[in-house]
């Protein structure tokens, strides 16, 4: 008898990727004619913790600083989301990618409150990062080609994105990014494989490639 927490959906298919994509530019046309929405739906700690500000770790995933930044998220969802969508179903998609992106925006918060870092917080950042961990997990054996040209193995490249994910963070720590929440995106990701799915990515990218 399964565990409840690993008790799969019943598999469906509704285009789940398109529709969160879809939310994300409304949300960020939205902020342009409304800019303090950014302050009310992004992540900040003194918003969060002083002006009770709850929903922060969950909405700050939908807002977008710039046309350029909610592109590149938005592409990399749609390339990588749609292939773990048909895979697994639209419900666990969305369960993840959900779950990953405000798990992240809660460790974010913490570690931030903790060094006492004033942020905002934007970006599907985290749950994105978190989006590639399980495409990875789904298709090891896939080949994401860098700039067009270079085949990168999709465990690889996950790797290789965590290394600079972690140097950045500790090396670049005002380069404006947030290296941890991309790095949350990673933890979360991986736990929910673990805890969720009863499987080990490291197992699967070593059996993958024996």
């Amino acid at each position: 008898m399964k565990l409840f927490f690993r008790r799969p959906f019943k598999y469906s298919f509704f285009n789940a990727t398109l529709a969160i994509v879809i939310i994300n530019f409304i949300v960020y046309l939205l902020t342009i004619s409304l800019p303090h929405l950014r302050t009310f739906l992004g992540l900040n700690p003194i918003c969060f913790w002083y002006y009770k500000m709850y929903w922060q770790p969950f909405t700050y995933m939908f807002l977008h600083n710039d046309m350029t930044h909610i592109i590149f998220n938005m592409l990399a969802l749609v390339f990588f989301g749609i292939a773990v969508e048909k895979s697994l179903g639209s419900k666990e998609l969305l369960l993840y990618y959900l779950l990953c992106g405000t798990l992240s925006g809660f460790s974010s918060l913490f570690i931030y409150t903790y060094f006492g870092i004033n942020v905002l917080l934007m970006g599907a950042s985290g749950a994105v990062f978190s989006i590639l961990l399980l495409y990875a997990v789904v298709f090891p054996r896939s080949k994401i080609f860098i700039w067009g040209i270079i085949p990168v193995p999709a465990p690889v490249l996950v790797l290789l994105y965590s290394i600079i994910e972690l140097g950045s963070q500790f090396f670049s720590v005002s380069s404006g990014i947030a290296h941890l929440t991309h790095l949350s995106g990673f933890v979360t990701g991986y736990l929910y494989i673990v805890i969720r799915m009863g499987i080990h990515p490291l197992k699967i990218w070593k059996d993958a490639y024996r």
